[in-house]
């Protein structure tokens, strides 16, 4: 009796051929599509709503059958507040590497279960090795689309019965399966940023949610050259959107943030010289250890401190209860606190864990 798939359907090319890889396999695929907000956008449209029309298209062009789930409590107890929490302690999050690990791998694993899954499958670009009782996260094929990065926080359980189908192939050939086989979904762009936020102006959304304070903001000399609309919207390294051009003197350099005073509610930025932004090392917590624990408390691997950024070459101290120290073989440019600091050996993800600080 052939085995039951549940796969996460998005909408999206990538699970949409997901799908269809799994359905030739011989798999019996059931589609289980996640509502996760529940807010329109900008122009009063529900782009959840025309994403479950694609998984009905997608579906029964298939012929395989599909449910909906609203995740939207979980999604706003588990991962929004955290979010706000974040973005009000001056902090920069990645509210996608939770989603995975509260949402994608929490209750919708739960829900699969339910529905009667021996594995659950989504179009992740990624690979995963089953060496018993112990699961590795691989990269996949598709360097440029590896998504590793974004699973850093799963766990062995979670891991544990995945399939990621998705994980030899190449994003151009995804798109001529999805053509081929007359998928709607075939010629739909990738969505980009944050999911819940879609395409609305990122200033405009978090308003909605955080009181923004306006205040100074400084060059490195203490000099006042502008005035920030609230330093939740400014990120480490930020070059648009600060408003500085055409200042007397102004060689025409770029101006980019390289500090926030929370306390002071003050902005620093510099201009044309980004040195103040490399920093030789910083330190995590909530390391979470894939597949498990290394032995030594010092060792050699790579990093990666945002996501499709190349493997850095990092020594990495354990200090204990989930915090690390990493040490960077070459100093690194706008290593932001909140986001997320992920090990590799080769091929293999060794996990992640929050960036609390940086040393410069």
């Amino acid at each position: 009796m052939a085995k039951t798939v549940v796969i996460g359907m998005s909408g999206g090319v990538d699970s949409s051929v997901a799908a269809l890889l799994l359905k030739e396999q011989g798999y019996n695929v059931v589609g289980l599509f996640m509502q996760n907000w529940d807010e329109v956008d900008e122009n009063g449209c529900c782009t959840a709503e025309e994403d479950f029309a694609d998984v009905r298209r997608v579906a029964n062009l298939l012929d395989i059958p599909y449910y909906t789930v609203n995740f939207a409590k979980e999604y706003m107890d588990r991962v929004f507040s955290y979010f706000l929490a974040e973005y009000k302690a001056g902090r920069t999050p990645n509210p996608d590497v939770l989603c995975n690990r509260e949402i994608k791998f929490g209750p919708f694993l739960e829900e699969a279960k339910r529905l009667g899954a021996d594995y659950i499958a989504t179009g992740h670009y990624c690979k995963i090795f089953h060496d018993g009782d112990t699961h590795y996260l691989q990269k996949a094929k598709d360097q440029n689309k590896d998504q590793t990065y974004f699973l850093n926080q799963l766990s062995q359980a979670q891991l544990k019965d995945v399939l990621f189908p998705l994980q030899d192939l190449e994003k151009p050939y995804i798109r001529d399966l999805a053509l081929k086989h007359g998928l709607a979904t075939a010629k739909k762009k990738d969505s980009t940023g944050i999911c819940f936020i879609g395409e609305r102006n990122f200033r405009n959304f978090l308003s909605a949610y955080l009181p923004a304070q306006k205040g100074k903001i400084l060059n490195l000399n203490g000099e006042e050259v502008g005035e920030h609309f609230g330093l939740m919207y400014y990120t480490l390294g930020q070059r648009k959107g600060l408003d500085l051009g055409g200042r007397k003197g102004d060689d025409g350099g770029r101006w980019f943030v390289c500090k926030k005073d929370l306390k002071n509610n003050i902005l620093y930025v510099s201009h044309g010289d980004e040195t103040p932004l490399y920093s030789k090392s910083c330190e995590v917590s909530g390391f979470n250890w894939i597949p498990f624990e290394r032995e030594e408390k010092e060792f050699t691997c790579t990093a990666k401190f945002r996501y499709r950024q190349p493997d850095q070459a990092v020594k990495v101290i354990n200090l204990g209860c989930g915090k690390l120290h990493i040490e960077y073989a070459e100093k690194q440019r706008a290593v932001t606190e909140g986001q997320y600091a992920v090990l590799y050996d080769g091929e293999n993800c060794l996990g992640g864990g929050v960036i609390e600080s940086a040393e410069y």
